[in-house]
């Protein structure tokens, strides 16, 4: 992704992740592209003049005043067909309740879990020889063939209609909506999320 927009010509004036990062952290210090521990990104330690904050397939939780800092606001990616199977494990929990089809959506981020405004998706369809495999292992697969390619090129789309000041906001469906837990949590449920604003 940060490659993605430096070869698209953007400025990218920091990067969140956690120290000692060996992928992109590594990649913003050969770039001399100024570092923010992950734990500490709030809307005081996020540089100011930002047109818009990106996350790529995240799981940490941007908070309100972070998220309203950047003039645009921020887009992230989520490897499923939004509003479907929002929640961290949506890959897996897609191979695990049968779908045929999947994708992923660039969507605008707000104050819910995976609940922002569609800009982009884009759908594949799940091989069936991946319903035979330990869900885990279908949803690595899925991931690298499919999911993590689709990402790239919607974030592609998304920048050059963004840099081009076409802004796409789609409402998500809460009729169509699915939420799933994590699955790397030892006591799985399904709780009705109210998230705090920072």
């Amino acid at each position: 992704m940060l490659d993605l927009c430096l070869k698209k010509g953007f400025e990218v004036v920091g990067v969140c992740c956690p120290i000692g990062d060996k992928y992109i952290g590594k990649a913003a210090a050969i770039r001399d592209i100024p570092i923010i521990n992950a734990s500490t990104l709030t809307a005081d330690t996020m540089p100011d003049g930002v047109d818009l904050g990106i996350t790529a397939h995240s799981f940490d939780y941007i908070g309100k005043l972070t998220r309203y800092k950047p003039r645009l606001g921020w887009i992230g990616y989520h490897p499923s067909l939004l509003p479907r199977h929002r929640g961290r494990s949506s890959i897996e929990w897609a191979i695990r309740m049968g779908d045929k089809i999947t994708g992923g959506t660039v969507f605008w981020l707000n104050a819910g879990i995976d609940r922002g405004d569609i800009a982009y998706q884009d759908w594949c369809w799940i091989p069936p020889a991946l319903f035979n495999k330990p869900p885990p292992d279908g949803a690595k697969w899925l991931w690298n063939e499919e999911l993590l390619p689709m990402g790239l090129r919607l974030y592609s789309q998304a920048l050059d209609d963004i840099g081009n000041g076409v802004i796409i906001k789609t409402p998500q469906d809460p009729t169509l909506s699915t939420f799933e837990p994590s699955t790397n949590v030892k006591d799985v449920y399904k709780p009705d999320l109210l998230m705090l604003e920072c």
